[in-house]
């Protein structure tokens, strides 16, 4: 399993390293010590706390639908011309930009801070990781 160092572990959960340490030492988290003798986590076992304590707001659309990845989030910006409109959402700590029609914003009711769901349904997602060290795949 991928051995992930307390400081970068902290980064991808939104935490501080203090916060990452506490939780090590209150059992949260196990930890042990890599090659270097640095402090190290389980990837594994952080990837399933950072889904457990995944706070996601609840959908006020009440569509039921197939899409799996909604993103409730607050409009930041609308950019838009006669035909079409950029609307970026701040969905927790993620942003999500779309284009569509200035008629669909004007419908939809779309405005600085109001309340939107960012719906993804895609046949192409790219998975992207850092580069595996030399002799591992």
């Amino acid at each position: 399993m991928p051995q992930i160092r307390i400081k970068d572990a902290a980064l991808y959960l939104g935490v501080s390293d203090d916060t990452l340490r506490r939780w090590v030492e209150g059992g949260v988290l196990s930890s042990s010590r890599d090659e270097s003798g640095r402090t190290v986590v389980d990837g594994l076992e952080l990837a399933q706390l950072a889904k457990q304590n995944a706070v996601l707001p609840g959908d006020p659309s009440g569509v039921a639908g197939s899409a799996r990845n909604r993103f409730v989030g607050l409009v930041t910006d609308i950019i838009t011309d006669k035909v079409m409109a950029q609307v970026e959402l701040q969905c927790g700590p993620h942003r999500v930009v779309s284009l569509i029609s200035s008629e669909a914003v004007r419908d939809l009711g779309l405005e600085l801070g109001s309340v939107a769901v960012a719906v993804v349904k895609a046949t192409n997602v790219i998975v992207e990781a850092p580069s595996a060290p030399s002799g591992k795949a």
